[in-house]
């Protein structure tokens, strides 16, 4: 073994004693049944040993929550619990997360400073099913893998809270203040090591993929395989390829003339979309707790479909509705985001926004291209734009009768100047 080598044996050695020290001197109680939300990657895996080494779980149930991160996903968590001797029960919820969440997303206009809301709803939804299977089960504690760094632990413990209040919560990354290299080598240590292609892994649904959230640095280079669905826009065809998305009340129905369930076109969307190296999102997010951090998402059907949907409003709805449904739709995204999924307030800005969408129809015909959606036609039964009457090359009224208008909605400017004046201040009140 060369000195490097030796080096790099012994600094390891003594990054996981301190891990395993960590571990030894945090107290938990002991003999609970426990529901711990788990999908097969490194945090989930870790809690699984620790549930079983630590906390000496009376019973373990590994609760595996399909929200249409994929067949490979889900297989992956399977071989992952025949390592960990551990049978994991799997609850399908694409339809629920299809039809009940993505729906609300897309006619709410999902963006939280230009993230298209996604893990921050499939860990609330994924939260509720571990809660709710808990309570079933007689568990008298929940278990979950955030860190205390991320958002997810705000988003989960909110969820457990309301559907299985009174219920021990365990989150043991963030309660033995692991980090992620700590992780690892634990898991190694207990025989089961997970390897990363970034460190932080990847949170995978059909609306968005997450990418080492957490762990992207300023200077982190991105290599071109840890992309699913995108090819880079310099390595994407370079003709155009021209799509149609037809919608009713606000969700798209139909692609290129053929009518589908939204999942499918989501799919197909990603397929699509990407292949044209649409949905790369590199971007500061602020964080629940007010951390920024720099955060690498995969989106191409969230980015085309959220995209058509605002110009779609813009067309059909009035300026009243629209300028207070923006504000709205934010407020959405935050409260989403920030784990309140549930809130009764939210479930009041979704019945408005429910409302907005009945006339929300139309269908656009888009050119992906390289990186770019361009909207090339449009057409909506329900618009608002009359160019018959809009147009400055139409004789639809005689203009002459806004001057009247022009001159009452002049008059409080009249006022003010009038006011300012007697004050000794300018027409716009400097001194």
């Amino acid at each position: 073994m060369t000195t490097s080598n030796q080096e790099q044996q012994t600094s390891k050695q003594s990054a996981l004693a301190i891990a395993l020290q960590k571990i030894e001197t945090v107290e938990v109680p002991q003999g609970k049944s426990i529901a711990l939300a788990y999908s097969g990657g490194l945090d989930s895996s870790l809690c699984v040993k620790l549930s079983q080494l630590k906390y000496k779980a009376r019973a373990l149930y590994a609760i595996n929550v399909d929200v249409g991160q994929g067949q490979e996903e889900i297989e992956m968590a399977v071989r992952r619990a025949v390592q960990l001797g551990i049978q994991p029960i799997t609850i399908d919820a694409r339809k629920e997360f299809t039809e009940q969440w993505l729906t609300k997303a897309i006619q709410a206009n999902s963006d939280y400073n230009g993230y298209p809301v996604s893990t921050s709803m499939t860990r609330q939804l994924i939260a509720a099913k571990v809660a709710q299977k808990a309570l079933e089960l007689g568990c008298d504690a929940l278990m979950e893998g955030s860190s205390g760094k991320g958002n997810d632990q705000y988003r989960m413990h909110n969820v457990f809270s309301l559907f299985a209040p009174g219920l021990a919560i365990f989150v043991p990354v963030r309660d033995f203040d692991l980090t992620r290299s700590e992780e690892g080598l634990l898991m190694e240590h207990y025989g089961v090591p997970i390897e990363e292609i970034i460190v932080g892994g990847d949170d995978k649904t059909m609306w968005c993929r997450s990418i080492a959230s957490g762990g992207i640095d300023l200077d982190t280079e991105l290599p071109d395989s840890i992309w699913m669905w995108l090819t880079p826009p310099q390595k994407a065809p370079d003709k155009p390829t021209t799509i149609k998305l037809t919608w009713r009340n606000g969700l798209p129905v139909a692609l290129d003339g053929q009518e589908m369930p939204l999942d499918e076109m989501i799919e197909q969307l990603n397929v699509i979309g990407g292949a044209n190296g649409i949905g790369k999102i590199d971007i500061f997010e602020d964080g629940i707790m007010g951390l920024k951090s720099r955060e690498i998402y995969e989106a191409p059907a969230a980015t085309i479909l959220l995209k058509v949907h605002r110009d779609l409003e813009q067309f059909c709805l009035t300026k009243e509705e629209i300028q207070l449904k923006r504000p709205l739709d934010a407020y959405w995204a935050r409260m989403v985001y920030h784990g309140e999924w549930f809130h009764p307030l939210k479930q009041a800005i979704d019945a408005f926004i429910a409302e907005t969408q009945k006339v929300v129809n139309g269908e656009y015909t888009l050119q992906l291209y390289k990186g770019n959606a361009d909207i090339v036609a449009r057409k909506a039964e329900g618009g608002l734009f009359f160019p018959d009457v809009r147009s400055i090359k139409s004789a639809s009224f005689n203009q002459k009768e806004c001057a009247a208008v022009a001159h009452i909605r002049g008059l409080p400017y009249e006022l003010i100047s009038r006011r300012n004046k007697n004050l000794g201040l300018s027409p716009v009140g400097e001194v």
